[in-house]
């Protein structure tokens, strides 16, 4: 069976090394063109495209996806299905163009948490499980019916880049599992509407800038989960003294403080806390703008608190 496959980031390129040491035929990997970035600007590749080329695996970079030239390329490879791990959304006539259809990897326990950032969302929102699924693309956004999934379980102080490690590993064994199961011709895919039974969706919008500040007027655990939701990136933050700070571990003191929310208090050499609702975030790793990331004691031998 050909294979096209098609992603961007290290999440994908888990995917993508478990197909070639399974022997799977990889005859193309289809990846974002390379962008400018640091402070040279120069061009920065993929993480996909730098593991296709290290595998001499041929490489697809298009602007556009409805791109005519592109579109033959892609064509012109014959692939009997098309997989798809962390990337941008595809129009029909790309996702659509194999005889066996286009399966995706997506990094939680579909239907819920459709979306581009499910991973910072369910520590967010506190879940306790998660895991990643694999499905056929349809018309809308990560509604197509569902082949396989795995759950995994969330740690109470686990944080989005530790959770991204064990699904993008989760992900690269369901993809295997899909890929063997539609070999054999024993796929029985579910409607997404089925697995529902009766539950009430939570969705996994894109992140932006103003969701990773911090509201100190929230409860201790929602700042928490927030802040875990968040690290190592994009990162939630708070001010001191007029500068961004980045927050990137905490722990909870539970308590009734007598102090208003956002109020910093330190001892100046061992620790700093702020008041939420109910009780206080202890810092444990942060990032002063200008700055680089270090634990709260090192931070504290070089900044005095106001």
């Amino acid at each position: 069976m050909r294979i096209i496959f098609m992603g961007t980031p290290d999440f994908a390129v888990a995917s993508l090394d478990a197909l070639l040491k399974s022997n799977k035929e990889v005859v193309a990997v289809v990846t974002s063109p390379d962008k400018p970035a640091g402070r040279g600007q120069k061009l920065h590749e993929s993480a996909v495209k730098q593991y296709a080329v290290q595998h001499n695996i041929p490489v697809l970079q298009p602007e556009k996806l409805r791109d005519p030239e592109f579109l033959a390329a892609l064509e012109s490879f014959k692939a009997d299905l098309q997989v798809i791990v962390a990337f941008r959304m595809l129009p029909e006539v790309v996702w659509n163009m194999p005889p066996l259809g286009t399966v995706n990897v997506h990094a939680s326990l579909l239907p819920q948490y459709r979306g581009a950032a499910p991973i910072n969302h369910v520590l967010i929102n506190g879940e306790t499980k998660t895991g990643v699924t694999t499905f056929l693309l349809q018309h809308k956004i990560d509604t197509g019916n569902i082949l396989f999934s795995k759950e995994v379980s969330i740690r109470e102080d686990e944080n989005a880049g530790e959770l991204h490690d064990e699904l993008m590993q989760a992900g690269a064994e369901t993809l295997l599992k899909t890929i063997e199961a539609i070999e054999q011709n024993q796929l029985k895919p579910i409607p997404q509407e089925e697995a529902q039974q009766g539950q009430e969706l939570k969705e996994a919008p894109k992140i932006f800038r103003e969701d990773c500040k911090i509201d100190w007027n929230r409860p201790v655990d929602d700042v928490y989960n927030l802040i875990r939701g968040l690290s190592p990136y994009p990162a939630a933050f708070s001010y001191i003294d007029n500068k961004v700070l980045k927050i990137y571990a905490t722990a909870k003191e539970i308590a009734t403080p007598s102090v208003e929310p956002g109020t910093i208090l330190s001892d100046g050499k061992t620790f700093i806390k702020i008041a939420a609702k109910d009780g206080f975030l202890h810092i444990l790793n942060l990032q002063l703008e200008g700055k680089k990331k270090m634990e709260v004691v090192e931070f504290l031998r070089g900044y005095r608190m106001s």
